[in-house]
């Protein structure tokens, strides 16, 4: 069940989308909109009360080609090496501001893991399977989501791989 802070019924055309997809899915998820935004991971951390390791970082590469989403913890970075070798490529590189939106249909810094209807292949990172919670972008820079890891990588379709940096 979607559950929604202070009962907002209506959300940005973005953050519908998100809100439309979880209810479809009919998990338990918590979306929340903080007004003083969550920029950053360690924005994101405080704001929700948790560590940067419960924030979702959706970021889009370009892996031979093809947009392809890794969903990585707030406290670490993504390794494209690793991505290379998870995603069986020649390279991966980061995506571009127009890339991003053509691929998500969010802008960067507002990417949520879905509806994601341009992206190849989602790849989430092994250490959220340790959470009971995380927090992932929801489709602005001021809107969270707070859903159980199984939940998150059956939604987004996510292979789990090893794809931060040592």
């Amino acid at each position: 069940m979607l559950v929604y802070r202070d009962n907002v019924e209506t959300w940005p055309e973005a953050v519908e989308r998100v809100a439309s997809f979880l209810r479809g899915a009919a998990v338990d998820a918590r979306l929340e909109e903080f007004p003083d935004g969550t920029p950053t991971a360690a924005d994101a951390a405080r704001a929700v009360g948790c560590t940067r390791a419960e924030i979702v970082k959706s970021l889009v590469f370009v892996c031979d080609e093809r947009p392809v989403l890794v969903l990585v913890p707030g406290d670490k970075r993504a390794d494209a090496a690793r991505l290379v070798a998870a995603a069986g490529a020649r390279y991966a590189r980061v995506a571009r501001p127009d890339e991003v939106l053509s691929a998500t249909g969010f802008p960067p810094g507002a990417v949520a893991p879905f509806p994601a209807p341009h992206v190849s292949r989602v790849f989430m990172d092994r250490g959220f399977l340790r959470h009971e919670l995380v927090w992932i972008g929801a489709g602005s820079d001021r809107h969270m989501a707070g859903i159980a890891p199984p939940d998150l990588a059956r939604l987004a379709k996510a292979e789990i791989a090893d794809l931060t940096e040592a």
